[in-house]
């Protein structure tokens, strides 16, 4: 009988054992979110500025649930960075399925936001409520991002609860590898959004 595993109860240690998910200890591997980074212009940074306070002004009446990060937060980054417009397309709560070779297992889920460009999936967003851990995301996120059909051509990611972000780096090729960027957050002084804002902007060039 087929068992069904639900996404968001999965951990590293599944994956590995179960897809041979490696992280990639190559210092190369994962240059996107570090090299040749897009400016973002003063008009940019002042509606960052307002998206920072707007979220740390929500957070002094918690609970900041799931949908609230995605539409204080994560709206405007995608705004900001073209996706909502031509060459790319967003899909929201898709559907993925995917079946565990030689074990009679399929890990089911939703993706929170999906950005499509080309027919390739170019990054998988999974947002959480302000309260919970990244460490929580990264597996669900990565689940998402081994969904798709993207054989030949990297796959990102970003894991938010609003406070913290991370981006992820997925290649599939033989054996699955993936990597992680630093963790940005608004806990800073700076507003680290504006970072977060151009490498949304150097992975929207990724299949240029």
């Amino acid at each position: 009988m087929v068992q069904v595993v639900q996404a968001q109860n999965i951990g590293l240690a599944y994956l590995e054992e179960r897809f041979s998910l490696q992280i990639s200890e190559n210092e190369g591997f994962f240059t996107e979110w570090l090299e040749n980074l897009p400016s973002v212009t003063n008009l940019d940074q002042q509606y960052l500025d307002r998206v920072k306070a707007n979220f740390l002004s929500l957070v002094k009446r918690p609970p900041i649930l799931e949908n609230a990060v995605k539409m204080v937060v994560i709206s405007p980054l995608l705004d900001l960075a073209g996706f909502y417009r031509e060459p790319y397309a967003i899909a929201t709560e898709e559907s993925v399925e995917i079946t565990v070779e030689d074990a009679e297992e399929i890990v089911r889920g939703r993706i929170d936001v999906l950005v499509i460009k080309e027919q390739f999936w170019l990054l998988v967003i999974e947002s959480k409520r302000a309260s919970l851990s990244l460490l929580e995301a990264i597996p669900q996120a990565l689940v998402y991002m081994l969904g798709s059909s993207n054989t030949d051509k990297p796959v990102f990611g970003l894991v938010t609860n609003g406070e913290d972000f991370q981006f992820i780096k997925l290649i599939k090729y033989d054996k699955p590898q993936y990597a992680l960027s630093d963790k940005f957050t608004l806990s800073r002084r700076e507003n680290e959004l504006y970072k977060i804002l151009q490498i949304l902007k150097k992975l929207s060039q990724v299949l240029h």
